[in-house]
């Protein structure tokens, strides 16, 4: 990501609201995958916040529909309502936006788990199943980021999600679209189940012990903190604190990390607030960013960030590299060999 300062491009603050999505504006969908029937499951709320996401249902609302090399998206679930196991073939990024959140992994569940609180930040090794369950005492919300600007084509599930889902009215088609029996909606004519993986299939995913995972895979936000005192802390990368090539890059800056220097940058870059709120300057307006708000900046755009008030700050930021959004490189199967039965399917 190169910061340098470049001819100046004018761009209206109407303009530029249009590429920010506030917290407080997030459309949610409550139908947007195949276990939003199941017990356990169907209180979840799916956000599409830049790129089409990876959604199964025509009601999914994308807040920003730009192809930027990987996708934004985010999950809002009350107490004790968890996420079914999934996989995706890139790799796949979660903050702790709001709340208090359990993530495991494993063909069922169990081979290993982590507890993250706000702020903490864990890159998912590709090739594993995984799902994660609101443990805080309050509504709780995780961003995501999903490398490629197809997201790998969809989700690929647990047979047991879709056994389950097929039990509360949900199938899911090869199309990679829901239909609802209970609205009194079936397959099209010509489009077939979506079959769960076989046996066989299923070993080609990875059971990677906690040791393994937490390690490598997961940042904790006051280490971040530290980190960036006085430069941006680099979170994932080949040189960063998660040295990976997923497609994408992330940092992480604070009060510290920055000046009200003006800088660019010569492709998009995502601005993902964690705490506190940043006032933010351009050729042509300023804004306040708060907590839970995204912000595609985009190229060629001269601007400045600093604290708008006293107290805690801190901001992820997230740009495209040109590696492949592939398998994450510490831990990573070749989950292309296995999912023949969930291959090639478009998400939404």
């Amino acid at each position: 990501m190169d910061g340098t300062r470049k001819e100046a491009r004018v761009m209206l603050l109407e303009e530029m609201e249009q590429n920010i999505v506030r917290r407080g504006a997030l459309m949610p969908c409550r139908t947007a995958f195949i276990d939003a029937h199941t017990p356990g499951s169907n209180q979840k709320e799916n956000f599409t916040i830049i790129g089409g996401g990876v959604s199964e249902s025509v009601d999914q609302h994308v807040h920003i529909n730009e192809a930027i090399g990987f996708n934004i998206g985010a999950a809002g679930q009350p107490p004790k309502c968890h996420n079914s196991l999934h996989a995706h073939r890139p790799a796949e990024v979660f903050f702790v936006q709001s709340g208090r959140w359990r993530f495991f992994w494993g063909r069922d569940g169990n081979a290993g788990e982590v507890v993250l609180e706000e702020g903490d930040i864990f890159n998912i090794p590709t090739g594993i199943f995984r799902g994660f369950e609101n443990i805080g005492t309050d509504y709780g919300l995780i961003m995501a980021i999903l490398g490629g600007d197809d997201a790998g084509g969809g989700v690929i599930w647990a047979p047991q999600v879709i056994t389950d889902a097929a039990e509360h009215g949900l199938v899911l088609g090869q199309n990679g679209r829901l239909y609802d029996s209970k609205k009194g909606e079936a397959l099209p004519e010509g489009v077939l189940p979506m079959p769960p993986l076989t046996a066989k299939e299923m070993e080609f995913f990875g059971e990677p012990s906690t040791g393994e995972v937490v390690p490598h895979h997961v940042a904790r936000y006051w280490d971040l903190m530290a980190l960036a005192d006085h430069q941006p802390a680099k979170v994932i990368g080949p040189d960063a604190m998660l040295r990976d090539r997923p497609g994408f890059e992330l940092d992480f800056v604070t009060r510290g990390s920055l000046d009200e220097t003006a800088v660019s940058f010569d492709q998009p870059v995502v601005l993902m607030p964690a705490r506190g709120h940043w006032k933010l300057s351009w050729s042509g307006g300023e804004t306040i960013l708060n907590s839970g708000d995204t912000c595609l900046m985009p190229a060629g755009l001269v601007h400045s960030l600093v604290p708008s008030m006293t107290g805690e700050v801190s901001m992820f930021r997230v740009w495209k590299t040109d590696d492949p959004a592939g398998p994450t490189t510490k831990l990573g199967w070749g989950i292309e060999r296995g999912t023949g039965g969930q291959g090639g399917r478009g998400g939404g």
